[in-house]
């Protein structure tokens, strides 16, 4: 077994520029880096908003193992049989038991266990359940000796500090997601846990966080709700590259842009 593991972090992919860019740019990326796992958020990848089977797959193809989401996931027909029929596709752990599919995948790839974590924040987002209790629910199940990543879909800096520090030490890596911009902020925490406030997204780079740009300055601009519209052209990749000793402690974190 190698001395250390890498998980290479993508941030939310937007709309058909988002997925280009990964189907172009991924496969060098993960050669760069040796990645052994690879992880993004695909919420956002159908037309901008939600997620079909076809742009999964498209996503896969390109090299993803494991694809994370939030409140978007459900924007799409078809969301409950696709959560259901693709156990590579999340949505947070804390929505109620009753929602359709599952926050949690456990996998092996590369020569290490992984468990794969999604998770919501309720700061500005809707009142889901904890987000701090389920995890303690879901890491109690897991074996010693997995390499947990968590994905943290969650508008609050303060509740991803937060929910960071209370896992540190508990979880290998900690992403943010949701915002669409990537931080400055990543760091290994006292504990060992590899942390960034947010990942960025994968998606056009003339727009505003993901969508058209006059659309929404005129929606910021008339208070109207005008509708929002993925954007075009060419894209940027965002993401991290987070590596794992043997001990299950990060010991360095990378931002990753192209």
């Amino acid at each position: 077994m190698p001395d250390v593991h890498r998980v290479l972090m993508l941030g939310d992919v937007i709309g058909d520029a988002g997925i280009h860019a990964v189907a172009q740019d991924l496969p060098g990326l993960i050669r760069k880096y040796g990645a052994d796992l690879v992880v993004a958020n695909g919420e956002n990848a159908a037309g901008g908003f939600g997620l079909t089977l076809e742009t999964a797959n498209q996503l896969f193809s390109a090299g993803i193992d494991v694809l994370t989401s939030g409140n978007h996931i459900w924007e799409k027909k078809g969301a409950t049989e696709l959560l259901q029929g693709q156990p590579r596709i999340l949505r947070p752990a804390n929505y109620p038991a009753m929602a359709p599919g599952r926050g949690l995948l456990e996998l092996t790839k590369g020569g290490a266990r992984w468990a794969v974590m999604n998770l919501q924040g309720r700061e500005g987002m809707s009142p889901l359940d904890s987000p701090f209790a389920r995890a303690d629910e879901l890491l109690a199940g897991i074996a010693a000796g997995t390499i947990v990543v968590v994905d943290f879909h969650a508008e609050s800096f303060a509740e991803k500090e937060a929910l960071s520090l209370y896992l540190d030490g508990r979880v290998s890596v900690f992403a943010g997601t949701h915002t669409h911009v990537q931080t400055a902020d990543e760091r290994i925490l006292p504990k060992g846990t590899g942390y960034i406030g947010d990942l960025g997204m994968s998606g056009p780079v003339d727009s505003i966080i993901g969508v058209k740009v006059d659309g929404c300055l005129k929606r910021n601009i008339s208070q109207m709700p005008i509708k929002m519209e993925v954007a075009e052209g060419q894209s940027t990749i965002c993401g991290a590259i987070f590596t794992i000793g043997s001990d299950g402690r990060c010991v360095e974190v990378r931002r990753v842009r192209v």
